[in-house]
């Protein structure tokens, strides 16, 4: 059989005759019209051209509203593990209220990260929670999910195993979970979780982690008290001051992770909370394209204005760089505090500096 490649004059005359009922049903309803295009346009998706397509979607999208709910709902479970069905209609579907949309955000294999990123922007929380718990879902759906600040969101994508999540948005998430109890389990259950974030938790989740070992654990609380504070003090250990020159290893380290594309923003998170200062400053004037020691002068000397023009120039999001601040301040015995003044500058950096310019800006930091 050859392939199709358009509508055939029947089809046509079809759809014709559709479109005009679309407008004035003349005693059809809404309901059959509806289903009648969805089925010509899922039987003939893949041969029609783009002004027929586009007037499909058209009519489909003028009788949405008009439907009955359950009919949208068959469809689109109908459409969900369909691999051959026109993209589309599809994303109408999916655009739809959350009990339409939700089989085909869980299931549909023709949804790509790019798609669901633009349905994200303009969609529910409802439709973000269902999304979070896509299966496989990429790191940019996923960073684009932490920022949600429903906990409903963040429990269901921490919760989802399967979804890739990167080392900066697990620092958003771990940094959310100080206030929000319900994201601390399901994230220190998480095998990929960064051990040293999941190190960091110990701040804010030691005593409900006391009650689960106590509660599912016989240990003596006395015990269980002094193996708490053996394991604080192990993690707050102080670690090895920067030496000056950085050994010749981790240079060779860094050059290695820039060469192969891998030096990236969150390895610089992972030294830091690693307490290898060295690397970080390697890394980090590797990103910004500064000498070492250069490098060091500005981000140490420059206060928050030069750690801000730093994070925002590699890609480090707004909500970590307190930890980048903090931290980085403590490995130098340097003040971690922040005026208003401060915290308004930061601000202004991130949400209206683009990246190529806070690069130049931190280049161009002067120092009497």
């Amino acid at each position: 059989m050859g392939q199709n490649v358009g509508l055939t004059a029947h089809d046509m005359s079809d759809m014709g005759r559709l479109a005009q009922l679309a407008v004035n049903p003349q005693g059809t309803s809404r309901e059959e019209i509806y289903l009648a295009v969805a089925s010509l346009y899922r039987i003939q998706g893949t041969g029609l051209n783009q002004r027929e397509r586009a007037l499909m979607h058209e009519i489909l999208r003028r009788l949405t509203r008009d439907v009955e709910m359950a009919i949208r709902i068959a469809l689109a479970e109908r459409l969900a593990d369909d691999a051959s069905a026109p993209l589309e209609l599809v994303l109408l579907l999916a655009d739809d209220a959350i009990e339409v949309a939700r089989p085909l955000l869980l299931r549909s294999p023709l949804l790509s990260d790019e798609d669901i990123l633009k349905l994200i922007a303009e969609a529910s929380h409802a439709h973000h929670e269902v999304v979070a718990g896509r299966p496989h879902i990429g790191e940019p759906v996923t960073d684009l999910l932490v920022r949600s600040e429903k906990e409903s969101v963040l429990v269901t994508l921490v919760r989802n195993a399967t979804a890739k999540i990167s080392s900066i948005a697990y620092e958003q998430l771990v940094e959310k979970s100080r206030h929000i109890a319900t994201l601390q389990e399901p994230l220190a259950q998480r095998p990929d979780l960064p051990p040293a974030l999941a190190t960091r938790m110990c701040d804010w989740v030691s005593d409900a982690l006391k009650g689960y070992i106590a509660k599912n654990y016989a240990i003596a609380p006395d015990r269980l008290s002094n193996a708490m504070t053996e394991a604080t003090t192990a993690v707050k250990s102080e670690s090895p001051s920067p030496r000056n020159p950085p050994a010749e290893s981790a240079q060779k380290l860094i050059d290695k992770l820039a060469i192969s594309g891998q030096l990236k923003a969150g390895f610089l998170l992972r030294v830091l909370h690693q307490g290898q200062m060295d690397l970080f400053d390697l890394a980090l004037a590797k990103l910004v394209n500064l000498p070492l020691p250069e490098l060091r002068t500005k981000f140490y000397d420059g206060g928050p204005r030069a750690v801000a023009l730093a994070c925002r120039g590699v890609g480090i999001d707004r909500c970590v760089f307190n930890t980048v601040y903090n931290l980085s301040r403590q490995a130098h015995d340097l003040r971690t505090t922040l005026t208003v003044a401060d915290q308004a500058e930061v601000e202004r950096i991130f949400s209206t500096i683009s990246k190529p310019v806070a690069l130049g800006e931190l280049a161009s930091l002067k120092f009497n």
